[in-house]
């Protein structure tokens, strides 16, 4: 698989931008079938950047409730989340 397979997303929320601000730390969404070690070099390859660790978490589909009465309630799709912790002086430049 190619690095930027294994890359789907960066996730920009109010905890990942604090992560990144404080701890250097970065979120992804990532392909379900990576591994840490792929998900750290695809991050070097990509990003020209030194990966000090990588943890990873596999979040469930939550219930959704339906808005119109008629309605089948659904779920979210599961995925698969990475966070990469950077060496000192490194960044990645988030639009």
């Amino acid at each position: 698989m190619s690095h930027f397979g294994i890359l789907k997303e960066i996730m920009l929320t109010e905890k990942s931008n604090v992560l990144s601000a404080d701890l250097n730390k970065y979120t992804f969404k990532v392909c379900s079938c990576a591994t840490k070690h792929n998900i750290a070099l695809a991050i070097e390859k990509i990003f020209n950047v030194k990966v000090k660790s990588v943890n990873v978490l596999n979040t469930s589909s939550k219930r959704r409730r339906a808005r119109v009465k008629k309605a089948r309630p659904g779920r979210t799709q599961a995925f698969k989340k990475a966070i990469v912790s950077l060496k000192d002086g490194d960044k990645i430049e988030v639009v």
